[in-house]
């Protein structure tokens, strides 16, 4: 059984589509079960009918407009380098309307059950292909994980969404009496759980360098340091959790093909740059095809 996982990382899932496009077209993998958290539940669906077309044109166009109806920051850039600042009313209005958020996302939902059609969504369901998103239930304190063969589409639509949702700057979500936040927070990497549904073979996507190669930029204001704060912790939760899936797959003889980003996309993954991310996703196919048939030969010598 194959799997494909992908991880989070906002604007920079561009690159994991292209990696994933090079191993379903090029290398023609047919994956049982695609499980991604974050940005990777956007891309898991369409890979899984492999609409890679449709996935690329969208992650090529999506902008700031496209993700948030009501955005608690402004981009600004000072010496070639991108940085972020507090929309400061914005961020009033969302508090006076009691919204326990910065920021609202619903431009989001709309654009994923636009993308998403209710017949490709049965055809998904139908198939022998698994589809599994990973929320994070922060009124219960765990990490869930929702395939598609469970909902309807109205609801399989909200939990990708919900999956997305980087809070405190995007949407909190309050379902089934219980609230709901970006699966990262739990889990950036679900390796541990596409091998206790039976995965043997893992294509992992890992969108962060293998070898730590950044120093943020010091914090320049309450937002900046927020948001370095928590990349600091989705660090630490990434790292766990490729330890602890190297442990299962060792102990159920599991294979694990980890796909790392070369290099450091980007220090905001919050900033959707169509230019940058149309480049992402063709680096991502370049270096999948690298490691594929260039390194391969090498290690077989070995």
């Amino acid at each position: 059984m194959r799997a494909l996982v992908i991880s989070g990382g906002g604007s920079k899932g561009a690159f994991a589509g292209g990696v994933a496009q090079y191993l379903i077209e090029n290398k023609k993998h047919q994956y049982d079960l695609l499980i991604g958290t974050s940005t990777g539940s956007l891309l898991v669906s369409h890979l899984g009918l492999k609409n890679v077309e449709k996935i690329k044109e969208v992650y090529t166009n999506v902008d700031q407009a496209a993700i948030f109806d009501s955005c608690p920051f402004i981009t600004k850039k000072k010496k070639g380098v991108v940085t972020i600042g507090i929309n400061h009313l914005t961020v009033l209005l969302n508090l006076l309307k009691g919204h326990k958020t910065f920021g609202t996302s619903l431009n989001l939902k709309k654009l994923i059950k636009n993308k998403l059609s209710k017949e490709e969504f049965n055809a998904l369901k139908n198939s022998q292909t698994d589809i599994v998103v990973t929320v994070s239930n922060l009124s219960l304190n765990q990490v869930e994980y929702k395939s598609i063969k469970d909902f309807d589409y109205e609801e399989f639509c909200e939990w990708i969404w919900i999956s997305c949702n980087y809070t405190p700057f995007m949407s909190l979500v309050k379902k089934n009496g219980c609230e709901y936040a970006d699966g990262g927070l739990g889990s950036m990497v679900p390796i541990e759980e596409a091998i206790k549904r039976g995965a043997t073979t893992v294509d992992a996507i890992i969108l962060q360098t293998e070898v730590s190669q950044l120093n943020r930029m010091p914090s320049i204001n309450a937002f900046s340091l927020l948001t370095n704060m928590f990349a600091f912790m989705l660090d630490r939760i990434e790292s766990q959790n490729i330890r602890i899936g190297k442990f299962v797959a060792s102990n159920q003889e599991a294979i694990i093909n980890f796909y790392y980003t070369p290099t450091v996309l980007t220090t905001n993954s919050l900033i959707f740059d169509k230019l940058k991310m149309t480049k992402w996703w063709e680096s991502g196919f370049n270096y999948a095809k690298y490691k594929n048939e260039e390194l391969s030969p090498l290690e077989t010598e070995q």
